[in-house]
């Protein structure tokens, strides 16, 4: 289950996807975010879906990647799906016990799901096509109106990526934690709930060990190279927006004002 974890993960590429702008990248991420909340509107939601599959064609991103990457989450659409099925209010149509099934449940329960799953392959898509340098540069220059208040921008942006980097190296460790764990008879998949927290403690213990050690070692080989922030920092490929970046982003954008304006007037609400 680790290995399919996905987030933080980049696949070097040479399509029109990789070679766009961290930063037009980021806007239209977030921009899809909002949009992914403000419709309700089941052809929006399609255009929407379509546009990420076509994206993820021209990225050339493999569909095992996309897979992998929503497999792990399932459980957790699954129990956010049951709440709202048996939880929301609306005109019953089973009931058995003490739960009852209702119309507006099931259509709740539809939305968060699509909504979960497309929010989590739209944010990969992002990891996917950036490298952690390029995140970087793009996160602290769309925050750099901020200096002006003295807020760390660089520092911010630095962190998310080292945190975002270093996600897919703890799930590597773990996993090989978990093996060896395995190895010298621990029994981690059978039993109730308690007893399989009960045996994560030999598991997180050296995993700790293991993230503070990993932390020291980064911070030592930044010192030794110099790194003293971002004041006075140059950097060697310089962010500039070019007419592919604006064509593609408009492009994009158009598609976003469409599944709006499907969802003010178009049936088929969820």
């Amino acid at each position: 289950m680790l290995s399919d974890i996905t987030i933080g993960q980049f696949f070097p590429g040479k399509s029109v996807v990789h070679r766009m702008d961290p930063r037009m990248k980021l806007i239209l991420i977030v921009a899809f975010i909002v949009v992914l909340f403000v419709v309700r509107n089941a052809f929006s939601f399609l255009l929407l879906t379509l546009c990420l599959g076509i994206i993820f064609a021209i990225a050339k991103i493999p569909g095992k990647a996309i897979w992998r990457g929503v497999k792990p989450i399932l459980p957790l659409i699954l129990f956010t799906a049951i709440l709202n099925i048996f939880f929301v209010d609306g005109n019953t149509l089973v009931s058995f016990w003490i739960f009852r099934i209702t119309d507006a449940g099931l259509k709740t329960a539809a939305l968060m799901a699509i909504r979960i799953v497309l929010l989590i392959v739209g944010s990969s898509l992002l990891t996917y096509t950036t490298s952690p340098i390029a995140l970087t540069d793009a996160i602290e220059r769309l925050f750099k109106p901020l200096k002006v208040i003295h807020f760390p921008v660089h520092e911010m942006a630095m962190m998310m990526t080292i945190a975002l980097r270093f996600i897919p190296t703890l799930l590597e460790e773990t996993d090989k934690i978990m093996s060896a764990q395995k190895a010298r008879g621990a029994d981690l998949e059978t039993g109730g709930i308690l007893k399989r927290a009960k045996a994560l403690i030999p598991i997180l213990i050296p995993l700790f060990v293991s993230a503070f050690r990993r932390a020291e070692e980064l911070a030592l080989a930044m010192e030794c190279r110099c790194y003293r922030g971002g004041e006075g920092r140059t950097r060697m490929k310089q962010l500039h927006l070019s007419t592919l970046d604006w064509i593609s982003g408009s492009i994009v954008a158009l598609v976003f004002v469409i599944a709006i304006i499907m969802n003010l007037f178009l049936p088929g609400t969820l």
